[in-house]
């Protein structure tokens, strides 16, 4: 692969995680909306639109994508689950930890995904990148949002629901990749995707949707996360994925926390204490080791000499 096409992909699944930080602050515009229902018309809208952009080139790979029906059900699946985690996670434990922790852990558990069935090796350099950003993510934890009044039994169990989050985010993205692998596009391969998970959505929405209905703000929010951040996100996220490993995929979206950190304090009101920002910095840093180019040192041709 080329470094301009590695590039492309660093850069497209970079603007989804950038995106993606907005969603914990937009939810909170639509307080009266719960996070089921937040989490089924974000990803179950998106996803039923990525299946319909690419459903001409769905129908005609059917056949390629019905041979590998297992990678394709599971991965919906856990399109399906991340969203009520996740938001639920937000929810309980507040944006900035609910976010860390989700996307936080998905880079572990991608690699330990990869490792177990893929059997790859991850290179030092992801791994020491791998590590500040874990660092950083403990300190954005430890100290927490002062601002958050859930209760120690509540955030316990947000951070559950964010470890789950964390776990279908790099399930779905693996399965994902796994099937452009196989010889199909990034554009059928997360429609396909995330069209399954859309419809298993919909009865979520259908039960728990009503509040969209209570306001014009409500629904101007339930769009705009639906059409933004998980349609234009997640087709950028299958571009990037089609280019770059599952494992540095979800580790540059190590920017999302920062992102919904920044926006928790400067829209929500959430405090970041010194530490927080020490934890920021280490994300950022986390992201130049693992993306900043490699310099390859390339010999000159030997001489042949004309006998």
């Amino acid at each position: 692969m080329s470094s301009r096409e590695y590039g492309i992909g660093v850069a497209a699944v970079l603007f989804s995680a950038l995106v993606w930080g907005t969603t914990g602050t937009a939810a909170t515009f639509a307080p009266e909306v719960g996070p089921a229902a937040i989490g089924a018309a974000a990803m179950g809208v998106g996803g039923l639109l990525q299946a319909l952009l690419a459903a001409r080139s769905i129908r005609r790979r059917a056949p390629e994508l019905a041979r590998h029906w297992r990678n394709l059900a599971l991965g919906g699946v856990a399109v399906a689950i991340y969203p009520l985690a996740f938001y639920a996670s937000m929810r309980l434990a507040g944006v900035t930890i609910g976010t860390v922790v989700t996307i936080g852990s998905a880079p572990l558990l991608s690699a330990l995904i990869e490792y177990l069935f893929d059997g790859a090796r991850l290179s030092r350099r992801w791994l020491a990148g791998a590590f500040i950003g874990l660092m950083g993510m403990v300190l954005l934890c430890v100290t927490g949002d002062a601002t958050h009044r859930a209760g120690e039994g509540m955030t316990i169990a947000g951070i559950g629901l964010g470890v789950i989050g964390g776990l279908t985010y790099a399930l779905y993205s693996w399965t994902a990749r796994g099937l452009m692998l196989r010889g199909i596009g990034s554009r059928v391969a997360m429609g396909a995707t995330f069209g399954i998970g859309g419809l298993l959505l919909m009865p979520v929405l259908i039960v728990t949707g009503g509040p969209f209905l209570a306001s014009w703000n409500n629904a101007a929010t339930g769009i705009y996360m639906a059409l933004v951040p998980m349609f234009l996100g997640y087709l950028c996220f299958g571009i990037g994925l089609a280019r770059i490993p599952a494992s540095t995929a979800t580790t540059i979206t190590l920017t999302e926390p920062v992102v919904a950190a920044m926006l928790a304090i400067l829209v929500v009101g959430e405090r970041l204490p010194p530490l927080g920002w020490a934890g920021v910095v280490l994300i950022i840093c986390c992201l130049i080791v693992i993306t900043a180019p490699v310099r390859l040192v390339v010999r000159p041709p030997r001489t042949v000499q004309k006998i």
